[in-house]
């Protein structure tokens, strides 16, 4: 198996492991933030754990040795994760994942600014496109059962918060972050722990919490090896998939019909991105085929 391939498959399953996790937050019987903070502990401290037995410290402290970089990457990891919790219990789960989707947009707009990298007609072609989307599911929160203009907004920081981190790791990518996840989160869950209620958790809420924590767990190592070894056009694309199954698993299960305001802006921002990744990968195809050619 070559690179790309083996990149690809890890991305999809860590996509793939992704996706329950607002069904989880739905079925856990609990408020947010003790919910997030046991998804947060466990999938934190079970990495720490494990990073620490199978090659010690070093991996932690070339995450701190990266400066800042390191620093805004555990903040961004660690926020979005617990406010994407509280997002889900203020407003439908297809408009989180839907608003979320819109993460590219903020990667290129924060790379462009503080990585200087080039921005062109087809990023502005792509912002022109999702805005309106997410305005129409703004719009539709206050028409839409379980929806609500607050939790959209939530959304739309854990996109901002989480493209931080991505923009954060891109500038020190000779240093694997998958220990930062791991301190990210455990971080974070310590700052929630005084405003949580981590001992309430009824007891048959156990395999779910555990469930939760390791599909989290999983998807995180998955998402933080996996985009090294492919482009970010295959990550946009296979990464959209959790935004299409996410809604659909929830309406499947709970019943939690996303309502046609979701639906309509929701299609708007995920064919945006669709064809914006598609016609990227093609362009990257085409230099290499160019850079190949005797």
């Amino acid at each position: 198996m070559n690179d790309q391939a083996k990149g690809l498959l890890i991305t999809l399953f860590g996509v793939l492991f992704v996706v329950p996790d607002s069904l989880f937050v739905r079925l856990i019987a609990a408020d947010a933030l003790t919910i997030a903070f046991w998804r947060l502990l466990l999938a934190g401290g079970i990495s720490a754990l494990w990073i620490a037995a199978t090659a010690g410290l070093a991996p932690f402290r070339a995450v701190l040795r990266s400066g800042r970089f390191g620093l805004i990457y555990m903040i961004g990891i660690g926020a979005s994760g617990v406010l994407f919790v509280v997002a889900v219990s203020l407003t439908s789960v297809a408009n989180v994942v839907f608003i979320i989707a819109s993460l590219p947009i903020f990667a290129s707009l924060m790379s462009r600014v503080f990585l200087a990298e080039p921005f062109g007609a087809r990023t502005w072609l792509t912002i022109a496109a999702v805005v309106p989307g997410l305005a129409i599911i703004a719009y539709g929160s206050g028409e839409t059962q379980n929806a609500s203009l607050a939790g959209d907004l939530l959304a739309l920081s854990v996109s901002a918060l989480f493209a931080a981190a991505l923009t954060a790791a891109r500038r020190a990518r000779a240093v694997s972050m998958v220990p930062g996840v791991a301190m990210g989160y455990t971080l974070a869950a310590c700052v929630i722990a005084p405003f949580a209620d981590p001992l309430s958790m009824p007891l048959d809420q156990a395999p779910l919490v555990l469930g939760h924590g390791a599909v989290i767990l999983a998807s995180s190592v998955l998402l933080a090896i996996g985009p090294r070894f492919i482009t970010s056009a295959e990550v946009g694309l296979l990464v959209l998939l959790e935004s299409v199954l996410a809604p659909l698993l929830a309406w499947a299960v709970v019943g939690e019909n996303p309502g046609p305001y979701a639906l309509i802006g929701g299609g708007i921002v995920i064919s945006a991105l669709l064809v914006s990744n598609i016609v990227l990968l093609m362009r990257q195809r085409a230099a290499r085929l160019r850079t190949s050619a005797p």
